[in-house]
């Protein structure tokens, strides 16, 4: 992708300043999903991802129809095989969305932000369990470092990551269930699918806040209920940008550029919401950045040797 003599038939994709444009923007929009989180107050966790779904699924139905790809859906769902990829994608995201949603409500957003931190070496660990690939060694030194970051940390800071691993293998996973369907169905379309298949457990969730007067939604005035309908839009706006930014961009290149949204993270949790940070949480981030280097020049220096062809416009 970024050698300077690609091989014969191979055209490296180049990189232009719209694909840059959205993929820095999409990244950046995600960074900044705890500010979004931290104006939900007084919702709930449970109540943020409920609404969520609901309003995700609203947003996906208004571009789908507006675009004319609502039979896009119906793909993403006509066999048994994609429906059920798609229905274990819909588990993953929604636990995803939950654990997140959580770590930032209760005043631990770096522990959301390491956990975006690690989800690359979670990526390369799922290519050795599920696929049987082999890493080079400077893979393994990436997630040697990892380890003992995360060993560090609970010696250090006194309490194992689970949010953060929890995160990371949420994320992984559901990359790993995307990776196996088809591309030919649009970014939104394919959450549209998992926000349908997600639509009872939101309405029997949402029924339970209000039966339980639990439900803020519609209790706190109009600018609060707003700001949880602006949920779909959030969700489906950095999305969109990706969407754009993938089929401009390099891979090694779009790769490089999701460490933007965890960096946003750490620094809002760290400047703004002023969370604590430990001596062993420090060492367990600097040594998982060390990580994380290591492993960047590697792909770097992998994308070199073997340019990979280019697909789309």
């Amino acid at each position: 992708m970024t050698a300077s003599a690609p091989a014969a038939g191979r055209t490296p994709r180049p990189v232009t300043p719209a694909g840059l444009a959205y993929g820095a923007g999409a990244y950046t929009f995600w960074g900044g999903l705890p500010l979004y989180m931290a104006a939900t107050a007084p919702a709930s966790a449970l109540e943020v991802v409920f609404a969520r779904i609901a309003f995700t699924l609203v947003t996906c139905a208004v571009l789908l129809f507006a675009l004319r790809r609502w039979r896009d859906v119906g793909r993403q769902l006509g066999s048994g095989r994609r429906l059920g990829a798609t229905a274990l994608a819909s588990v993953l995201i929604t636990g995803n969305w939950a654990i997140y949603t959580y770590a930032v409500i209760s005043g631990q957003t770096l522990e959301a932000a390491l956990g975006y931190f690690i989800n690359p070496l979670v990526s390369v660990l799922a290519g050795v369990v599920l696929f049987g690939e082999r890493l080079r060694r400077a893979q393994w030194a990436a997630v040697a470092l990892s380890v003992t970051a995360v060993v560090v940390m609970v010696v250090g800071h006194g309490a194992f990551p689970w949010l953060a691993i929890l995160l990371a293998l949420t994320f992984g996973g559901y990359g790993v269930v995307k990776s196996r369907l088809s591309t030919a169905v649009s970014p939104v379309a394919s959450l549209g699918a998992e926000t349908i298949l997600l639509m009872p457990v939101s309405l029997a969730g949402m029924w339970w806040l209000a039966t339980s007067d639990q439900m803020t939604l519609l209790s706190h005035g109009a600018g609060h209920f707003w700001i949880l309908a602006l949920s779909g839009v959030v969700t489906a706006i950095p999305l969109i940008l990706f969407g754009a930014g993938a089929s401009r961009l390099p891979l090694t290149l779009l790769g490089l550029l999701q460490y933007i949204n965890p960096l946003i993270q750490f620094l809002i949790g760290l400047l703004l919401f002023q969370e604590a940070m430990s001596t062993g949480r420090w060492i367990g981030f600097i040594l998982i950045w060390c990580a994380l280097v290591v492993l960047m020049v590697d792909s770097l220096r992998a994308a070199r040797r073997n340019p990979r062809p280019r697909h789309g416009p």
